[in-house]
């Protein structure tokens, strides 16, 4: 599988405003395979995109899934992020604060 790349096919938005959640991502890849419960948090540099975890009995928490490469993560969080603007633009603009 070396040098295969996925399609990402389709990303789907649902807005939030609580606190520093701003929505929540699903994205399928190849029309085949969908990740859910992706966070689009506001940060204080900006947005970024927190993958899906889950919590350990010790209180921490482990991504269940997550981009391998940095090329991946980046090209991930720029288009989840751009589906976010595209999604807060068809709503008329922001959740308001």
């Amino acid at each position: 599988m070396t040098g295969e790349l996925v399609e990402i096919t389709e990303i789907r938005v649902t807005l939030r405003n609580e606190d520093k959640l701003r929505g929540f991502a699903n994205v399928t890849f190849d029309n085949a395979f969908v990740v859910r419960g992706m966070k689009i948090i506001k940060g204080n540099d900006g947005y970024f995109v927190s993958m899906p975890s889950r919590k350990r009995p010790d209180g921490t928490h482990q991504d269940v899934a997550h981009p391998v490469n940095r090329e991946m993560r980046e090209t991930l969080e720029k288009r989840i992020l751009e589906a976010y603007e595209e999604e807060l633009k068809a709503r008329g603009g922001p959740p308001p604060e």
